[in-house]
Formats: C-alpha cells, structure tokens, sequence
C-alpha cells in the first residue's frame, strides 16, 4: 500500500472519529438543554471564533505562549545538560538524580503555590514549565546516552575520530530520536502545566487567567472556548515540534 493511501486513510479515521465524538458532544448538549452546564460544540465554535478577532486574546496567547516556550527552552538545555553531567560524572548523579526524580513526583499544584512565595505571578508560569520539563529530558537523555553501542564508540576511537564527529556520527543518532520524543511530551506537559499555573498565579494578560474569569463569571461558552483553544495550540505546537526535529534530525545526522 502507498504511503500517501495509507496516510490519507489515517486522517480519515481521526477526522471521523472527531467528527463521532463532537456529535455525541451535541447530542448531550441538546439533552442536558442548558448552555450554562453544557454548551454544544457550535456555541463554542462561535464563541472561539469571537474571541480570535479581541485585542485581549492576541495579547493574552502571546504572553502563555512566549513565558511557556521560554520555560520549555529553560527546561530542556538544563535537563539535557544535567544528563550529560549525571552520565560522565558518578559524584553529580548522586546530587541531582535524587532531586530531579523528586520534581518528576512531586505534584505540579504544590510547585505552583511554593513558587508564588517566592516569585512574581508572571514568572510562575515559565519556571513551573521549565521544573515540569527538566526531568523527562534528563531521564530520557542519560537512558540513551547509557544505551549508545560501545562497539561504535570502540570503532570511532580506533579511526581517531574528532570528538564533534563521534557526537554527530554515534551519540545523537543514537541520542535524537528518544530526545525528540522525550521533548514532545515534555512540550505537552510544559503547556498544560503553565496553563494550570496561571489559573492559579493569574498573571495579566493570560490564557489560563480568562479560563478563571469565565469560571468565575459562570461564562460557560467562554470557559469551553479557552479550553479548545489550550488544546489545539497543544496539538499544534507538538505537531509543529516534531517536524522541525526530524528536519533537523536528517540535517545533521546525514
């Protein structure tokens, strides 16, 4: 079967099944009959589609999505780092793997209210980010860098490679494509959890502040909005993410 069948098969499948379960959406907003507990996908849809064209919407996705990509950027060169400095060096695993499988258990909403004692609310949401991702990159990371095949490393010493040359040629191949996915991930739970952290810290303007203000104004159309919005832009962002990973993967790996 063609690739291109096979993929067109696929987004059929998901088109379809999206297309069952915001039926099965409508049909319990029709039964339920009320907008205030459950309003349909259309209402939404209009809703969202209102508050795309609002001043305060550009301003409040350009500041979630700027402070949550910093905190990603912060989270993953620090996870990845931290990987290569716990995988050299036996003494920094002993101090930082204990502390980084310690943030990977801990829950998010109590990194949230310890970081509003000490920081600013709009700086919660990209550190919060930044602590959610550290961990699954450096555990992913050390894993593959612990798993790179010692008979490429012996060769690589034997033809007296570069240490640039045996990074690029052995280590991220071997390296890239757990990373890339390790990332991913990270970049879903990133979102969610700067999100979740300005719902609590509500700094202004932000996507997690108006998902509070609709909550608290029993706007149910507009809280609904905001919530599709929080997942597209997940999707996106992780669609997004991926593609320029395997872009690069083949750019520096051929």
């Amino acid at each position: 079967m063609p690739a291109s069948t096979s993929s067109s098969r696929k987004y059929l499948r998901t088109a379809l099944a999206c297309l069952f379960w915001l039926l099965v959406w409508q049909c319990l907003a029709w039964w339920v009959g009320l907008n205030l507990l459950l309003p349909g996908p259309i209402t939404v849809g209009r809703t969202l589609i209102d508050l795309l064209g609002t001043a305060g919407f550009r301003a409040a996705a350009s500041f979630s999505l700027l402070g949550i990509a910093i905190g990603f950027l912060a989270g993953v060169i620090a996870g990845s780092l931290l990987a290569w400095l716990t995988w050299t060096s036996p003494l920094m695993d002993a101090l930082f793997s204990p502390l980084l499988r310690l943030v990977r258990t801990a829950p998010v909403a109590s990194f949230i209210i310890l970081a509003l004692l000490w920081l600013t609310s709009r700086t919660v949401p990209m550190v919060i980010a930044a602590l959610m991702v550290a961990p699954i990159l450096w555990s992913s990371t050390k894993t593959a860098l612990e798993e790179t095949d010692q008979s490429l490393l012996e060769m690589a010493k034997a033809y007296r490679f570069s240490r640039w040359s045996t990074f690029r040629l052995i280590y991220l191949p071997q390296i890239l494509p757990q990373w890339t996915a390790a990332a991913a991930t990270a970049m879903g739970l990133a979102w969610k959890s700067g999100i979740a952290a300005e719902v609590i810290a509500r700094p202004n303007p932000a996507i997690g502040t108006n998902l509070y203000r609709a909550r608290l104004l029993l706007n149910t159309e507009e809280l609904f909005a905001w919530t599709v919005l929080v997942i597209l832009l997940s999707f996106l962002l992780e669609r997004l993410f991926v593609r320029l990973m395997a872009r690069l993967g083949r750019r520096y790996t051929a």
